[in-house]
């Protein structure tokens, strides 16, 4: 068994104490999430002559801001709002409306808030419409399996819509350590290629993936670790240092990460890679590994009973 990419308890330790103060910083979040937002328009365009979706997963919600958006748009629909931080629940609660609120649409329904692992979903099979998720999946090392589990939850022709950060993100951070520290300090990423072969390889039908690039600038590499930080998107890697980088390393990366600078600042490029997919027609085979999972119905395997 190969040994782990991430150490998950510190990943959820790292967002755990963010949570107070995610949404202050949250401002390429909120970007990506917006134009996944977006993507749910052709979902509710007439034409498709689809129900609304009466069920909606909201993975790795954070404070709630998309789940509440979600709900907006499909007020009849069961928002569940997974997060492995507990504590990123709690502020999604205490951000919700009050239940008089919700209660004065008949037809609203306040968001469920579960504490959940993305790698092994709390869900029936085909017992979701909707699966809704930004900027989580960067944080699973085996996204075949997660996709598979995706597609396990979804019923039939029902859609995956996530976004994840690509290789380039942080390129400039990632080179300016590797000068100064031999231990890893920023997570590999899938590629476009690598993210559409998975959900193909999971089974699911016309996958779209879209790239974009954002550049975000800092006074120092001190701002931007503080911003890092205070995301929770902290160095989470199993094979990360025990110890702390020290003053010495710190100092030569950032030395090193000064080449960069520009008249406004340090920038920093974030890849934001969207992907929308379906889930197959009903009976089709479970795939896994890129290979089909027989399954068939009892009902239809023969017995013979003995005289």
């Amino acid at each position: 068994m190969n040994a782990p990419l991430f150490d998950a308890k510190q990943v959820r330790r790292a967002f755990s104490r963010s949570a107070a103060g995610y949404d202050a910083v949250a401002q390429l979040q909120r970007l990506a999430e917006a134009r996944l937002i977006e993507s749910l328009d052709y979902l509710d365009d007439p034409a498709l002559k689809r129900e609304p979706p009466r069920r909606v997963l909201d993975l790795g919600c954070g404070t709630g801001h998309a789940s509440a958006l979600l709900q907006k748009r499909w007020p009849k629909a069961e928002i569940l709002s997974f997060d492995l931080a507990l504590p990123m629940l709690r502020q999604a609660r205490a951000a919700s409306k009050p239940a008089s609120r919700w209660l004065s649409n008949p037809f609203a329904r306040a968001p469920v808030q579960v504490c959940a692992d993305a790698r092994r979903l709390p869900l029936a099979e085909g017992s979701v419409d909707v699966i809704f998720s930004n900027l989580c999946l960067q944080w699973v090392e085996d996204l075949d399996a997660v996709l598979n589990g995706f597609r396990r939850a979804l019923k039939p022709q029902g859609l995956l819509l996530f976004s994840t950060f690509g290789p380039e993100t942080l390129w400039e951070l990632r080179g300016a350590f590797a000068q100064a520290d031999a231990a890893p300090h920023v997570s590999p990423f899938v590629d476009t290629a690598g993210i559409g072969d998975a959900l193909v390889n999971a089974g699911f039908f016309q996958p779209v993936v879209d790239r974009d690039e954002e550049v975000t600038l800092y006074p120092d590499m001190p701002a931007l670790m503080h911003e890092l930080r205070a995301l929770g998107a902290t160095n989470a890697l199993a094979s990360r240092r025990a110890t702390l980088t020290g003053r010495g390393r710190f100092a030569a990366a950032a030395a090193a990460y000064e080449t960069h600078r520009v008249d406004a600042g340090l920038p920093a490029t974030w890849e934001i890679i969207s992907a929308m997919a379906w889930a197959p027609e009903p009976g089709a085979p479970i795939r896994e590994g890129g290979a089909d999972l027989v399954a068939v119905p009892v009902s239809r395997i023969p017995i013979r009973r003995r005289a």
